[in-house]
């Protein structure tokens, strides 16, 4: 079981490394497109990043999944919590797929400080995961 820990962390981070700097393309994208500058590779990075994460989120999941249902009769509180919070991150993760998908279209909006903003979102989504999962307040 330690084994299936140590891949289901990998992968959690490996997905939370994407999550952490997609956003940081979106800025750039948009930095360099107002610049006149060339941006499709800032398009075939976001594309190709937002790939690699979702793979990594579905491995993440797929392996939380099956070390809940290990451990279910050992269900608290901070794992409800935790669940719930996971599932915002989901949502997160859906909005840059969104937002991925406008800039291949070339239709991203250009409001880059909230993207500097919203790329503190899964920061702190992440930061309550982690107090339920090590610290377990109930």
């Amino acid at each position: 079981m330690l084994w299936l820990k140590t891949f289901h962390i990998l992968f959690v981070m490996s997905w939370m490394a994407g999550i952490f700097y997609l956003p940081r393309i979106f800025v750039h994208y948009i930095e360099g497109k107002k610049a006149g500058q060339q941006v499709d590779r800032l398009a075939i990075m976001a594309r190709k990043l937002y790939a690699f994460m979702t793979l990594m989120m579905m491995l993440a999941i797929g392996s939380g999944i099956y070390l809940w249902l290990v451990y279910w009769p050992l269900l608290m509180g901070w794992l409800y919590v935790k669940i719930l919070f996971i599932v915002l991150l989901l949502i997160y993760h859906l909005w840059t797929k969104k937002r991925m998908k406008e800039m291949q279209a070339g239709t991203i909006k250009e409001y880059r400080v909230n993207y500097r903003w919203i790329n503190e979102i899964p920061l702190l989504l992440v930061l309550i995961i982690l107090i339920m999962v090590v610290v377990k307040p109930f």
